[in-house]
């Protein structure tokens, strides 16, 4: 999908496999791993990324399908240059006990319908609209970042038994999750 890899993008992640040995990955896992660990410069997201093969499988099998990539901030649809999005935190509203980011959710859902992508990377908030709807999603990419609500989102999308990508730490945001996505868009 992409025409060339910049030199520095090159060099990047020969340093990150020069302290990292991530061959024993299967393919997508190890993509999106080594992707967020590139965009993120920390290798703690080896440890503490939960994926599944399948799930990639299935999420990137849905966007070669052209199912839609709906994300909760805007920050996460500018990191996303070779897909168009689905982003309505600016339309929406807070109300109802809903956050914006929440509501921003339910107003994308109400467009694009179930087998979406969903990439969330700053609001705990629109990740636990998604876990507790019924959205049917094909994946979430569910990586919000801070102390309050984003590791226990994080664990109620696990738990939940969605097909997900997440991790067990507060970390996260805009930037891991949009490397996440990029990751099976560029395979």
């Amino acid at each position: 999908m992409r025409a060339s890899v910049h030199p520095i993008e090159q060099e990047s992640f020969a340093i990150l496999r020069s302290r990292v040995d991530l061959s024993h990955l299967p393919p997508l896992t190890r993509a999106v791993v080594e992707r967020v660990v590139h965009s993120s410069a920390d290798l703690g997201y080896v440890e503490d990324l939960v994926l599944d093969e399948a799930c990639l499988e299935a999420g990137l099998a849905a966007l070669r399908d052209g199912a839609p990539v709906v994300t909760d901030v805007q920050m996460v649809a500018a990191g996303i240059t070779t897909r168009e999005t689905v982003c309505r935190v600016r339309e929406a509203r807070a109300g109802d006990g809903r956050t914006r980011s929440a509501a921003a959710i339910r107003m994308a859902f109400d467009e694009v319908g179930p087998g979406a992508v969903w990439v969330i990377g700053c609001a705990p908030t629109a990740l636990f609209e998604i876990v507790d709807g019924d959205y049917q999603p094909a994946l979430v990419i569910g990586l919000p970042v801070g102390f309050v609500g984003a590791a226990e989102s994080k664990a109620a999308l696990r738990d939940s038994g969605l097909p997900a990508v997440s991790n067990t730490s507060e970390k996260g945001g805009s930037a891991v999750a949009c490397a996440a996505l990029n990751a099976l868009l560029y395979a």
